[in-house]
């Protein structure tokens, strides 16, 4: 039987995988900006569910309401907070799909602003496949599969905008593919350094992912899916929320 350690930074470098995956498609294939934005919706609704209906959920069943509030809140409060900085150094419109984001001749340093903005939003996700492994149970589908389907237009969306801005390949491939390894080792962080905690802190944690992850997609996801599918963005959204609620019901 393969380690629970090492499970947890496969499943990470399969759901990180799926950013380079999305990067390739948004670099090389020419996707009109009303599907990427289309798919951006249902990957919001996707994760907008997986974090009411397990990540939320989960931590309320192993905290309580005090340790789910403050891990959700201060998770949401350091995010925040990073992407602000990172925001103000051209990392604003990392996930947009058109000509918003910054080049490096526009604002230098905005390149390692990019970098450091994709490996904010995507380290929170890893963490929490790599806890949902501490139950003895296996890991968690729904969080893995969830993951999985976000990433792809992510990686998408922002890797198309990187080609509108003029960055090369090797930089855009080389970008996200360090960041499909470094989710896999946030995946086994996850689970290495938090199976020695309580299952009180377990939760904080759990609810700190949660909330960087919800105020992730609304300062970058959302905006995406809304600018170019408009009336529609609600209705794909439910889409993908209806999905990843019947996975969680299948789990």
């Amino acid at each position: 039987m393969i380690p629970f350690w090492l499970q947890a930074g496969l499943w990470g470098l399969l759901s990180g995988g799926a950013l380079l995956l999305g990067a390739a498609i948004g670099y090389f294939v020419r996707v009109p900006a009303r599907v990427i934005a289309a798919i951006m919706a249902f990957g919001s609704g996707i994760l907008f569910s997986a974090l009411s209906f397990e990540l939320v959920d989960e931590a309320y069943r192993r905290g309580g309401f005090g340790a789910t509030a403050l891990g959700f809140l201060g998770g949401a409060v350091v995010y925040t907070a990073v992407n602000y900085v990172l925001n103000h150094r051209g990392a604003r419109h990392r996930k947009r799909s058109g000509d918003q984001q910054t080049s490096e001749e526009d604002q230098s340093g905005s390149g390692l602003a990019l970098a450091a903005g994709a490996l904010l939003d995507g380290i929170p996700e890893s963490i929490v496949i790599g806890v949902s492994l501490l139950g003895g149970k296996g890991v968690s589908l729904v969080a893995v599969v969830a993951v999985f389907l976000s990433n792809i237009p992510e990686g998408l969306a922002s890797a198309a905008g990187m080609k509108n801005a003029g960055r090369s390949v090797g930089y855009t491939m080389g970008l996200w593919a360090a960041i499909a390894l470094l989710s896999a080792l946030a995946a086994l962080v996850g689970f290495t350094v938090f199976r020695h905690y309580s299952p009180a802190a377990t939760a904080v944690v759990t609810a700190v992912a949660a909330g960087a992850i919800l105020a992730m997609l609304v300062d970058t996801m959302v905006p995406e899916a809304y600018e170019k599918t408009h009336e529609f963005a609600g209705l794909i959204t439910v889409l993908g929320f209806l999905l990843a609620y019947f996975l969680s019901k299948l789990d």
